[in-house]
């Protein structure tokens, strides 16, 4: 069965660090073991705003306020399972070979290819959101994982999907409002297109 969900990601900037979550806890979790930000899924009735700001509470502790949240963009994350391909024909001349920050690359396709998907594809519509300003204490204990206060700089260090290089680096250079959208297959990165 096709799956759609929306959630939300939130980076909270403490100077030069972020508060990132060691997803160590959660059974069957997709982000086992990866280093995020702070957020989840949508409950009904609630704007991208209302679910950061009530998701960041719950795991966090920390309180956040409509009009301290900067909305950064949204990414289309996209999980072609087992045996899924892209669509045919991709012309193998237009991927490029960009470097990422921590000096690696990926493989960035100009126009966007459209993935044939199947009943076992997973699409995620994630809104980023950064936060400079908040109150509250820091909970001890966090029922998904470990929080700890990481230098920006050495984000890319830790385990991490390889897509969230691109759009932190968005996220941290006050880049305009983005729309980005990430291909994986099995777990590994083979498209992104940045609108």
């Amino acid at each position: 069965m096709k799956t759609l969900v929306n959630t939300t990601i939130c980076y909270i900037q403490k100077e030069d660090k972020v508060l990132m979550l060691h997803r160590t806890k959660k059974e069957n979790d997709y982000n086992h073991d990866k280093w995020i930000g702070i957020g989840g899924k949508f409950e009904n009735c609630e704007s991208p705003q209302d679910c950061v700001i009530r998701e960041v509470k719950e795991e966090t502790g920390l309180e956040l306020l409509h009009e301290d949240l900067e909305y950064c963009g949204i990414v289309t994350f996209v999980d072609l399972k087992e045996g899924k391909s892209l669509s045919p024909g991709l012309n193998p001349q237009a991927v490029l070979d960009t470097p990422l920050s921590n000096g690696g690359k990926h493989n960035q396709i100009n126009a966007p290819v459209t993935p044939r998907f199947s009943e076992n594809s997973y699409t995620e519509f994630m809104h980023v959101f950064r936060v400079r300003k908040f109150s509250g204490e820091l909970k001890n204990d966090c029922d998904e994982g470990e929080l700890e206060w990481v230098e920006i700089s050495k984000m890319n260090e830790l385990p991490h999907w390889e897509g969230d290089e691109i759009f932190l680096k968005l996220v941290f250079s006050n880049s305009p409002f983005f729309s980005l959208k990430l291909i994986y297959k099995n777990s590994v990165l083979i498209q992104s297109v940045l609108n």
